[in-house]
């Protein structure tokens, strides 16, 4: 029997969180020289796109691959990447997500980004309580 990858069901997760709450999804990806990117855009062998409804056509995250139609200066574009080549993804307005290892280290990279973004997320959760503190008036 073999074990399937976490690593889509990550990414799937984080985007949906990403939409749902009205938050833009990005992806950095690593770059290679097989893939088939606009070469213009990569920056220290990655590359990073917008993959919100808005920015994209066509999204589709399997367990194999991220493909999407996309327009890069005016020019659509059919992608398509490998999940392997995913590095993190993000929700651009909280900089929160998750960034996957290169598989050296195995998922525990993987949990403790999970669980320091929980961290995160509850230490801003707990000043927003601090900042708001609760006002009580009568009502007759």
């Amino acid at each position: 029997m073999t074990i399937n990858s976490t690593k889509p069901y990550l990414v799937r997760s984080i985007y949906d969180w990403c939409v749902d709450s009205g938050f833009t999804p990005y992806i950095s990806v690593q770059a290679f020289p097989e893939l088939d990117v606009p070469k213009d855009y990569i920056k220290n062998n990655e590359i990073v796109f917008n993959i919100s409804t808005s920015a994209v056509n066509e999204l589709i995250i399997s367990n194999d691959i991220v493909s999407f139609t996309a327009r890069f200066n005016g020019v659509a574009r059919k992608l398509e990447m490998p999940i392997n080549a995913i590095k993190s993804i993000f929700a651009k307005e909280m900089n929160q997500g998750i960034t996957f290892s290169d598989g050296k280290e195995g998922n525990q990279e993987t949990m403790s980004a999970i669980k320091n973004s929980n961290l995160d997320q509850r230490s801003k959760i707990s000043q927003e309580k601090e900042i708001r503190k609760p006002k009580l008036r009568i009502i007759k």
